[in-house]
């Protein structure tokens, strides 16, 4: 692992979420979606577990299948639920779960893998009647500042008509679509921040530029709120 790796795991690990959200997203899409009985949930790029809870209260008789590829983070999910049976969580790749799932909740994870290829590929890990939830990053206004383009430094950011033909590719109705509240935003970035001032004492240099890098992000969002965030949606194969 690079330094620049290890100066990134090392703000993220502890936190309690690694993207924006909040319960009432989570209680939102399933509502949406028309969803009342789950055997199976899978929260796809689950990073800490930050929705698990959320997922739990929704679907209390579920089993909830979480998958990340960052060891660091399953283990502190398995270490928040260790009282829950039903959380199962795993080292791996979020497109290779096996199903059936009438949810698959991914909250910002499918940022890395395109909204279009992420629905194709978990079409037939979907039970019968399933959906799938997630967020992603969407422009909210055209021509957006330079400081909006330099935070995405050349991901293909689209807008809500873009998000929405993105699906349509994948061969899934677009049930419904939401901002990412600002709570949810701030209830991923105040954590962040107090580990930022926990860390720049004594950091580094791979370290300080990574925590500068975050704390740019940041200053990104709130002058930009409007301007840009996330984009949750609800999605079933046609």
């Amino acid at each position: 692992m690079s330094a620049e790796m290890a100066a990134f795991f090392r703000l993220h690990r502890g936190l309690p979420r690694e993207g924006p959200g909040c319960d009432s997203d989570v209680a939102w899409a399933v509502e949406q979606a028309g969803l009342r009985d789950f055997k199976r949930v899978l929260d796809a790029g689950s990073g800490p577990g930050g929705d698990v809870a959320a997922l739990r209260a929704v679907a209390p008789e579920a089993e909830i299948v979480a998958i990340d590829n960052h060891t660091p983070f399953i283990d502190d999910l398995k270490t928040r639920f260790s009282d829950d049976a039903g959380v199962i969580g795993y080292v791996g790749d979020m497109m290779a779960a096996q199903g059936p799932f009438e949810l698959i909740w991914c909250a910002g994870a499918i940022y890395f893998v395109g909204v279009t290829e992420a629905l194709a590929g978990w079409r037939d890990a979907l039970a019968s009647g399933g959906a799938v939830a997630f967020s992603q990053a969407c422009l909210f206004r055209p021509d957006p500042p330079a400081a909006v383009d330099a935070l995405f430094e050349g991901y293909p950011v689209t807008d809500v008509a873009g998000i929405a033909a993105q699906v349509a590719a994948a061969g899934y109705e677009l049930l419904a679509a939401r901002p990412v509240s600002d709570a949810a935003w701030e209830a991923y970035y105040q954590p962040m921040e107090a580990r930022i001032a926990a860390l720049r004492p004594g950091a580094d240099a791979a370290l300080t530029q990574v925590l500068d890098e975050a704390d740019r992000e940041i200053a990104t969002w709130r002058a930009h709120a409007r301007d840009f965030g996330y984009l949750l949606c609800v999605a079933r194969p046609r």
